[in-house]
């Protein structure tokens, strides 16, 4: 199943190619359904805590282990001299002397103060040497990445089918598929690591790794698990009577442009997507899908104001199914959530992403202290805001 976004122009399309925190893979595919899943920690009474880490899964029959690594230390730095983020991609070779495929992974991020989220992009094997030219250009280890890896199969590519194989965003611990999936690794591929560094939490150097669980493509066949991506924008003003340049739309927005590197905001560009711009503390986006197939798990990502997120397939409608519902967000605990049994979407359907964020949070996060309120719009930065919901899917046969 391929869930194509309709917009109006490639442009905007490769424009949207979010970094889009959070975790991908769903803890194992045979879990809760998610429609009936709460968190009771929450960031309102900023007291939202990470739940411990489950345990690591054995190695089931026919798969390994292999480690992958940052060659080295590397020191973030906000790569525009202004903001406290810095999203840094580096190119991993995890040679493999056969295709593969994914079948879990685990992300340990080595400095977890400063890491905000970690992201594994696939390279397949006719895009490597763009991916190698990439790292070049850069004297450093790794290159700066605001918006995705910077190396991709094609903008539609990105936006419809993430090429993820994993991430790790709070809450996180291994992710392992049921035995009926997997993602495919053609031999030659490569992996980059983003790393999402939160400056606001401190400094220090860092080399966080991953560990893939993987199965040899020939050992039997698994079904492609994939990733679709559905962004909603953030228009979030300031309360009434707040003061300040930035609790303007058009100067909040230049700033966001500014600190990422962005020419165009992709504030402006997910209207192009979403529909009108209507200010306020709630907005949505709605997808066609255009193949049929299943949805497995879902999950959500906001940053610290986000209230509340949900997924919906047909709202509004007598067929309308919420496959996501998280009525208290809580940033630290962020784990794709597995559907009980796979939910089958037509031609036709239609999914809705719902976020509400709310500018009182800031008041009682330690995030936020001895900052200006701001007109929230979307961008890359811990104290910017985001609204997505994460589908993972298989296609029908």
């Amino acid at each position: 199943m391929r869930l194509r976004l309709r917009t109006a122009a490639v442009g905007i399309v490769a424009a949207l190619t979010l970094s889009a925190c959070g975790s991908t893979l769903p803890d194992n595919l045979r879990g809760e359904d998610s429609h009936s899943t709460t968190h009771a920690a929450s960031p309102a009474a900023a007291k939202a805590k990470s739940k411990p880490e489950p345990a690591d899964v054995a190695l089931r029959p026919g798969e390994t282990f292999e480690e992958l690594s940052m060659a080295a230390k590397y020191t973030p730095k906000a790569p525009f001299g202004t903001g406290t983020d810095d999203y840094r991609c580096f190119l991993v070779d995890p040679k493999f002397a056969q295709d593969m495929i994914v079948s879990g992974v685990k992300i340990e991020p080595d400095n977890p103060a400063a890491v905000h989220h970690v992201i594994l992009y696939k390279v397949d094997p006719a895009n490597v040497a763009a991916a190698k030219a990439r790292d070049a250009r850069d004297a450093e280890q790794g290159w700066t990445c605001f918006g995705g890896s910077g190396v991709d199969s094609g903008p539609a590519a990105q936006l419809n089918n993430a090429e993820w194989v994993g991430a790790w965003a709070p809450g996180g611990g291994e992710r392992v598929m049921a035995d009926d999936i997997g993602i495919p690794l053609a031999k030659g591929s490569r992996i980059v690591i983003q790393m999402h560094y939160n400056l606001l939490a401190g400094g220090g150097a860092d080399q966080s790794k991953a560990r893939l669980r993987l199965t040899p493509a020939s050992a039997g066949k698994k079904t492609p698990l994939e990733t679709m991506l559905l962004p909603a924008p953030v228009e979030l003003p300031c309360r009434k009577g707040t003061p300040g340049e930035l609790c303007a739309r058009t100067p909040a927005v230049a700033d966001i442009r500014k600190r990422f590197g962005e020419e165009v905001a992709t504030a402006d560009l997910l209207h192009l997507l979403c529909g009108e711009l209507k200010p306020g503390p709630t907005q949505s986006c709605t997808r066609p899908v255009t193949e049929a197939g299943f949805i497995r798990a879902v999950s959500g990502h906001m940053h610290l104001l986000g209230k509340s997120i949900t997924v919906d397939v047909n709202k509004g409608t007598p067929q309308a199914k919420r496959v996501l519902d998280l009525p208290v967000w809580n940033f630290d605990d962020q784990g794709a959530i597995p559907l009980t049994t796979p939910y089958a979407v037509k031609k036709g359907d239609k999914v809705t992403v719902t976020c509400t964020h709310d500018q009182a949070l800031r008041d009682v996060l330690p995030a936020y202290k001895g900052t200006k309120e701001r007109y929230v719009a979307w961008g890359e930065g811990t104290t910017d805001e985001m609204c997505l919901g994460i589908v993972l899917f298989t296609r029908a046969s």
